[in-house]
């Protein structure tokens, strides 16, 4: 993960360096100490966050820095492995959730450009994951391709609450490729 420090941000937003270090001590930029000297630092991903909350401009330098990736949600971690596997065999990164609530954390964590999502979980179901999801405005341009064992009728609803595809369980290698490989590419 690269860390950008303070020096770095105030470079970019053209502003004094102590008023990064007030951003980040007043909780406006999410940034921590290092050990020791207790110089301070900011992922990359949390500053683009902060530019995009305050309405700045995104450094073209810093723009695609992240390397996109595939959160793969599913509580059966045959299925999930199964998905994993063909992503990347197509040249994708990708990290596994076995839970609703472990996706919300990874979301934040990785910052992905497609979720993978299985609807029928214990406790926080998919359709959960959905509508949390499509109300965080960080995660507007986030891809969710339900991969579902359950009927047409449940992937309908799905696609009402905000995905973006869907496939039925099983699923052909092939098609999951091309879904991916779409949304990656747009």
């Amino acid at each position: 993960m690269r860390t950008l420090t303070s020096g770095e941000i105030a470079s970019y937003c053209d502003v004094n360096l102590r008023t990064v270090i007030r951003w980040i001590e007043s909780g406006k930029l999410k940034g921590f100490k290092l050990p020791g000297r207790g110089n301070n630092r900011v992922l990359i991903e949390d500053f683009i966050e902060f530019l995009e909350r305050h309405d700045m401009p995104i450094p073209d330098a810093l723009k695609g820095t992240a390397n996109p990736s595939i959160l793969i949600v599913d509580d059966e971690m045959p299925v999930a492995k199964s998905i994993q596997r063909v992503a990347r065999n197509a040249g994708f990164e990708s990290h596994i959730a076995i839970g609703g609530f472990q996706a919300g954390v990874m979301l934040s964590q990785y910052q992905p450009k497609i979720m993978t999502l299985d609807l029928s979980m214990p406790g926080m179901d998919g359709y959960s994951v959905m509508e949390f999801t499509r109300k965080q405005s960080k995660y507007k341009d986030l891809k969710i391709v339900v991969i579902s064992a359950l009927d047409e009728i449940s992937l309908e609803r799905a696609l009402e609450l905000g995905a973006d595809a869907t496939l039925q369980k099983p699923f052909s290698n092939h098609d999951l490729t091309m879904v991916l490989e779409q949304f990656m590419s747009s």
